[in-house]
């Protein structure tokens, strides 16, 4: 076991103060079940380490079981108001006062029991909590799937006993500066509600024409997107007349040839786009009148999901090679560079149909909440997508992909697709479903202008969500210094040290 000199960490015992170990100051030091009893349907709860958070008890996702093992483990443990829970296996040093009044439960071995002696219960908590005990846990800790601190080991800790009234005026200041903090952190945490709020509003905004109504006062001459839509027809039936009439040409040679071989393939002819009709058009927002809506599988792109167990197996990814792309990757509107998997290069070129690079939209076939999308920077290079992630691959300059990203990203794609999901346990909708998405459109001049206007706030967006996370770890390291203070006798006024 790694000793803790509680001396060298935080420095002179105060007067009157001692220094024990913990199994001195508990009447009781046991953990929970080692074997579980069997589930049941209903009965009474055991918790596990899960279950403490934030210094309560928290009766969410736990087991029942029976009335007879209840009684057994309950022999053992007898939790009673005023014992100390503290978490020893997996996310360890999380812990809890047991409040009068609450409802008999037993616990998983994840978690300790500790009946105090001559110190307050929220004393003994506090301090399992301060920096030093905390490391002191963390070099003590055993295992190999899932570290724990052993009953042994934990009765070791040691342990700064002030007197009693003392004990009472530092869980009060304790509790008075964490108040403080708590509403600090609260605050904080609106701010980041209201910034993703705000960012749902800017998309929305954005895909609606509402971004840009000035931009379209100041060019009036751009062109709207149903002179557009008609402008693009009539080139593509210009081209395909230009290329029937090749086909017809290359036939005639090929009819006259001797090696005929393969007849060429007569060209396909290109669908025309034509925007929603009306009564396609009641449940979705109004756009300007230089807007139109039209469904995605419209658009010159290709849509195609990852490939399925049967052709990406666990055997083969490998540690260095092509990248995969995978839902943890994609965030809103942001690639998420991290959990980075990849499979060999023979894989890879196996994989020609799921093929992904820079400039490729990556959309989460996976709707719960909100739709997560992105455009993949520039170095990805070569990729493939898995089966949750479907690939759209813009074609042309009719719209353009961080258009169409933020489009998904917004509350109008997700209002839509959502209706269209299946499945119990992951909602999710397919290529068909993604296809009939009706997609707002505009002039890729006024695109463009979204696009940059919507970069702009999204990064002033992000700059301030950066400062609110590093305030809200400072308020940690501030809690951390609290209890530092606490328990090496600094935070309380000189005065009160001295008394008994």
């Amino acid at each position: 076991m790694t000793s803790l000199n509680d001396k060298e960490n935080m420095g002179p015992l105060p007067e009157n103060w001692e220094s024990v170990a913990l199994k001195e100051v508990v009447s009781k030091l046991v953990d929970g079940s080692h074997n579980p009893p069997k589930k049941t349907n209903y009965g009474f709860p055991m918790l596990s380490a899960r279950n403490i958070k934030n210094n309560q008890i928290v009766f969410d996702k736990f087991r029942f079981i029976s009335e007879n093992d209840f009684k057994k483990e309950h022999t053992r443990t007898r939790i009673d108001p005023g014992d100390v829970l503290l978490t020893i296996v997996g996310t360890i040093g999380r812990s809890a006062v047991v409040p009068a009044g609450l409802k008999d439960f037993t616990l998983q071995r994840s978690v300790a029991i500790l009946t105090p002696l001559k110190i307050l219960p929220k004393y003994l908590m506090y301090q399992l909590q301060s920096p030093f005990i905390q490391r002191h846990f963390v070099e003590n800790a055993r295992g190999t799937a899932q570290k724990g601190v052993y009953l042994k080991t934990l009765g070791q800790t040691p342990i700064r006993v002030a007197p009693l009234e003392q004990q009472k005026r530092i869980v009060a200041e304790i509790e008075k500066q964490f108040s403080r903090l708590d509403e600090a952190v609260a605050n904080l945490k609106r701010v980041k509600a209201n910034l993703k709020r705000y960012k749902a509003a800017v998309l929305k905004a954005a895909v609606e024409g509402k971004l840009t109504e000035e931009w379209r006062k100041q060019h009036p001459d751009v062109e709207p997107a149903a002179k557009l839509l008609e402008r693009i027809n009539t080139e593509r039936k210009e081209r395909y007349k230009a290329q029937l009439w090749e086909w017809k040409e290359v036939v005639k040679s090929w009819e006259l040839s001797e090696k005929r071989g393969k007849k060429p393939a007569k060209p396909r002819k290109t669908k025309e786009l034509l925007p929603l009709r009306t009564d396609e058009l009641d449940r979705l927002p109004g756009l300007p009148s230089e807007w139109t809506w039209l469904k995605l599988g419209n658009f010159n792109l290709e849509v195609f999901d990852g490939p399925f167990g049967s052709n990406l197996k666990s055997s083969d990814y490998v540690r260095q090679g092509v990248r995969v792309i995978r839902l943890e990757n994609i965030g809103e509107l942001e690639f998420i560079d991290r959990k980075r998997t990849y499979v060999s290069e023979s894989k890879y070129l196996s994989l020609e149909k799921h093929k992904v690079s820079f400039g490729d939209i990556i959309f989460s076939s996976f709707i719960a909440g909100s739709t997560r999308v992105v455009v993949l920077p520039k170095h990805i290079e070569a990729a493939v997508n898995k089966a949750d992630c479907f690939c759209v691959r813009v074609h042309g300059e009719i719209i353009l992909n961080r258009f169409l990203e933020i489009f998904f990203g917004s509350r109008c794609s997700y209002e839509q697709l959502v209706n269209e999901i299946h499945g119990a346990t992951r909602p999710r909708i397919n290529t068909t479903q993604l296809k009939n998405c009706a997609t707002p459109l505009c002039s890729p001049a006024e695109q463009s202008a979204i696009v940059a206007e919507v970069d702009r706030r999204v990064s002033l967006l992000k700059e301030i969500e950066r400062e609110v996370d590093a305030n809200i770890i400072r308020a940690e390291h501030l809690r951390q210094s609290i209890l530092k203070k606490a328990f090496s006798g600094r935070l309380l006024e000189p005065k009160t040290l001295g008394e008994k």
